[in-house]
């Protein structure tokens, strides 16, 4: 027997197929390395399967793995000179392998190769085999997706892997252009899309979690709710001058507030100089805190102790990296963490800005005293303002990669929650 169906059926059905399968959203748990304090995730790739923690780095290029030693699966397979794997990547180069005696993954003949950077050391590699294996990737409560051909990295040189945590053998790519970084291979599922959002926990105990997909992104408080709601957004901004940096996310910031005042700035250090190519903002999930120009620190280091309780006594660093730290016996306790000077990062306009609040500003290193957790850049030719992992805990960050643009939640402490209460079959 033969159904029939009207065209309008038809086509009403395909559309819900549609809007039902890109209503996904992938868990990604990610860890806060108790040592390092850098943001770790775990994957599991190759046959048979073996579990591998990788660095998270938002402006990374691609997934890549240490294949340097011990590196074994049967599904393995190098990106051929001039194959779809190949072209599809946008490699640096073709060519045969020098690095080893003999061949092995990281290291074939007839391969293409491309960049890849470690951020920990700003280091920067371009013999980095293209390949594909079998990836397993997502936790509960969302999808666990099955790749069994997720193009990445393989690299056979040890000076990728220095700095990175114990246990930890490559990294986790969120680059926005890329073909080949982790969301953007994730999208070519009809069921997710090129839109994530990061949501970073403030604990070594707890994880935060990576969400990808169009959303939404549950949390609990312990009532299930959506921190993807009443979120602001502002635009992202290319930095296409300068090299490898495109993969990077950058925002525009117009002006910084402490406790409702405007700090002085020299205004063109928050632009990209094109000529240059260093200023503007970009947001690091590699950098444990927020980096100023010397500049801009020195100024928003005034305007902090300026605006502190009078009661509050400044102390000598117990820690070289911090510029500023105080006695925390008269810093009162909030529900968004210590009482001192709101900061507000001002963006596209006076009225969108992103708060933070002591909970993310300050941190303390021992009993009786706070640090403030910004620090002074000491390189030349960096962003102006490079947007740290402390500042970003226990907030939610959406990257809308087709709208161009970021969004920022408020802290979820405000919503009596954390990053930490994505999962409940786990919440105590």
């Amino acid at each position: 027997m033969t159904f029939k169906f009207p065209l309008s059926m038809l086509l009403l059905f395909l559309l819900l197929n549609i809007f039902l399968c890109s209503s996904e959203v992938l868990y990604l748990p990610v860890t806060k390395d108790a040592s390092t304090l850098q943001y770790i995730t775990e994957v599991s790739q190759r046959t048979p399967l073996i579990p591998i923690k990788l660095l998270v780095h938002l402006g990374g290029r691609s997934l890549w793995v240490d294949c340097d030693k011990g590196f074994k699966s049967s599904t393995y397979k190098p990106g051929v000179c001039n194959s779809t794997q190949c072209t599809y990547s946008n490699p640096n180069y073709c060519g045969d392998c020098i690095l080893k005696p003999k061949l092995q993954p990281g290291c074939n003949n007839n391969s293409c190769y491309i960049w890849g950077e470690n951020p920990l050391i700003d280091w920067f590699d371009d013999s980095a085999e293209i390949a594909d294996d079998v990836l397993v990737i997502g936790s509960t409560p969302g999808v666990r997706v099955t790749w069994p051909r997720f193009i990445f990295a393989c690299f056979v040189s040890p000076n990728m892997v220095r700095l990175l945590a114990n246990g930890v053998t490559g990294i986790a790519g969120f680059g926005r252009e890329s073909p080949i970084s982790i969301p953007n291979q994730l999208a070519l599922d009809p069921r997710f899309t090129k839109k994530f959002g990061i949501c970073l926990s403030s604990s070594t105990t707890s994880r935060g979690v990576i969400f990808i997909g169009s959303g939404p992104y549950y949390v609990y408080n312990p009532k299930k709710i959506d921190i993807s709601n009443n979120i602001l957004y502002t635009k992202l901004i290319a930095n296409k001058n300068a090299f490898l940096v495109t993969q990077e996310y950058y925002i525009q910031v117009s002006s910084i507030k402490i406790a409702g005042q405007d700090i002085p700035l020299n205004k063109t250090l928050l632009s990209i100089n094109k000529k240059d190519i260093d200023g503007g903002t970009r947001i690091s999930t590699a950098s444990p805190y927020t980096i100023l120009h010397p500049s801009i620190y020195d100024a928003f280091k005034t305007a902090f102790i300026n605006a502190l309780p009078k009661n509050v006594a400044l102390v000598e660093s117990p820690m070289k990296q911090f510029g500023l730290c105080f006695s925390s016996k008269n810093i009162k306790s909030t529900n968004v963490g210590p009482a001192v000077p709101v900061i507000d990062i001002v963006l596209h306009k006076p009225s969108a800005f992103w708060r933070i609040y002591g909970t993310n500003s300050v941190v303390q290193v021992s009993k009786d005293v706070m640090c403030l957790a910004f620090v002074k850049q000491d390189e030349e030719r960096e962003p102006s303002i490079v947007i740290g992992g402390h500042q970003l805990e226990e907030n939610l960050l959406i990257f809308d990669l087709p709208g161009k643009k970021i969004g920022f939640s408020s802290s979820l402490k405000l919503q009596q929650t954390s990053c930490s209460q994505y999962d409940n079959t786990i919440l105590g």
